[in-house]
C-alpha cells in the first residue's frame, strides 16, 4: 500500500479511528450494561464524526471545523454518563434491572 497518497493515508485513519471507537463504545456496553439508546447514541456520535459530510466542513474552515465533531462526540458522552449516573443510584437504592414478565404456563 503506498501510504504517500493523502487519500490511502485518510482511508487508515479513518478506519482505525472506526476500530476505536468501534472498541470503546464495546467496552462500555460491556461494563455498565447500557440500555440500547446509549448504544445508539454512541453510535450516532461515532458516525457522525468520522463522515466526511459535516455541518462545519473541515476543508473549508480548518480546525474551526472540528467544533461540530467535538459537539456530537460531547453530547453523546454526557447522555452516556447520565445514564451511568442514574443506573448507579438506582442500584444503589436496591432497584434492580428491569422485571421480565413469566410465561405463561
Amino acid at each position: 500500500m503506498d501510504m504517500s497518497d493523502p487519500l490511502t493515508v485518510l482511508i487508515v485513519l479513518l478506519g482505525v479511528l472506526a476500530l476505536l471507537g468501534v472498541g470503546a463504545i464495546g467496552f462500555v456496553m460491556w461494563r455498565y450494561r447500557l440500555p440500547p439508546r446509549g448504544l445508539i447514541a454512541m453510535l450516532g456520535a461515532l458516525v457522525y464524526l468520522v463522515s466526511p459530510v459535516d455541518v462545519l466542513p473541515e476543508v473549508i474552515l480548518g480546525p474551526i471545523g472540528l467544533l461540530d465533531d467535538a459537539g456530537a462526540v460531547t453530547a453523546a458522552t454526557v447522555f452516556v454518563y447520565k445514564l451511568v449516573a442514574v443506573k448507579r443510584r438506582l442500584e444503589d437504592a436496591g432497584v434492580k434491572g428491569r422485571r421480565r414478565p413469566r410465561p405463561l404456563e
